[in-house]
């Protein structure tokens, strides 16, 4: 059985973002916490945070990745 999943934030200069929008929930699968981010970016974009990074167990799965849509 895996770990939780969960995601961290971080701004535009790679500093640690926390507060309301930020509490990390845990997931049990990589698909519900990736569904969970494609719900949540923008809350999460009005909080400060400019990339996330998933983390399964503690390690790193991926990121940062941006939440910018590029425009």
């Amino acid at each position: 059985m895996s770990d939780a999943w969960t995601w961290t934030y971080e701004d535009a200069t790679g500093k640690p973002v926390r507060g309301a929008a930020t509490v990390s929930s845990q997931f049990p699968t990589q698909g519900d916490a990736e569904s969970w981010l494609g719900e949540q970016w923008r809350e999460l974009t009005g909080a400060g945070v400019a990339a996330v990074t998933l983390h399964e167990a503690g390690a790193v799965v991926y990121g940062p990745m941006s939440l910018s849509d590029g425009s």
